[in-house]
């Protein structure tokens, strides 16, 4: 295990907070667009945060009023125009990894978004685990704008499963704008709050995690994500030994003495 709490990303901006990561992309002059150095190092952190044991709960939040306008033009699209197939398929397929350790870091990710959230920055909403916005929050997986498929980075596996597929299909074929009344009407956002407020929230659900079984909640984010690909009976398996092992926790003893003390208990991640 490693520590991760004083690394010093290049790319974006990064700080802890008692055990909680917020990630913010650092470009607010410009929605905060993504770029091939960015996404590299997005993903590297990711895939390092299985290893963090200093890190419990990981929210990726917005700045300057804005979330992600998604990959620069400039920087990312207009490379892309004159890369051949080999290069682009380098690309994508180092976009789609993003996702894969969003997914696989162990960690529960809160996404935090105010503005503009779209393109591959919709993306990073609908890889994160829970998502906040405010009411002026705009997301759109915007792909087909560009001339390109809206089976962008998972979209067409993973939002089909958030707010189901005829939502989806409206979404990715057209480009358009879910609206904040939307995407909370039909389970994208987990809530709204106040622009003011919003970060606040943000963090106040994060400790709360953070302040749960955290081993716990490795395990529950690795069967949400593995059950996809399940059927019942192999879930149900799955769910069992996956709870065996939570049983052979301290966690799993601390919260039984605790109950019988008829006090709160304090979880240690162990």
């Amino acid at each position: 295990m490693t520590e991760m709490a004083g690394i010093k990303p290049r790319h974006f901006l990064w700080e802890v907070r008692d055990r909680v990561a917020i990630i913010r992309l650092d470009r607010p002059d410009r929605k905060n667009p993504l770029t091939f150095d960015s996404y590299a190092e997005l993903r590297d952190t990711f895939r390092a945060l299985v290893y963090a044991s200093d890190i419990d709960v990981v929210v990726f939040a917005s700045n300057g009023g804005n979330f992600c306008s998604g990959g620069d033009v400039h920087d990312i699209i207009g490379p892309l125009v004159g890369m051949d197939m080999r290069g682009l398929l380098e690309f994508t397929r180092m976009t789609g990894d993003l996702v894969k350790a969003m997914i696989g870091c162990g960690k529960p990710i809160i996404a935090s978004v105010d503005g503009i959230c779209v393109g591959a920055g919709a993306i990073i909403a609908m890889a994160s685990d829970l998502r906040l916005a405010t009411p002026d929050a705009k997301c759109a997986f915007l792909f087909t704008r560009v001339g390109l498929a809206g089976c962008d980075m998972g979209a067409c596996a993973m939002l089909p499963r958030i707010i189901g597929q005829g939502r989806a299909a409206d979404l990715l074929y057209t480009g358009r704008v879910m609206s904040a009344d939307e995407g909370e009407r039909w389970g994208f956002w987990n809530a709204l709050h106040a622009t003011d407020a919003l970060e606040d929230e943000a963090l106040r659900l994060a400790h709360r995690i953070a302040a749960g079984p955290t081993f716990a909640h490795g395990i529950t984010k690795t069967q949400l994500n593995q059950e996809w690909n399940m059927g019942l009976e192999q879930a149900i398996e799955a769910e069992a030994q996956a709870q065996a092992i939570c049983m052979q926790t301290r966690d799993f003893e601390r919260a039984y003495r605790a109950f019988v003390a008829k006090e709160k208990p304090v979880f240690e991640g162990n």
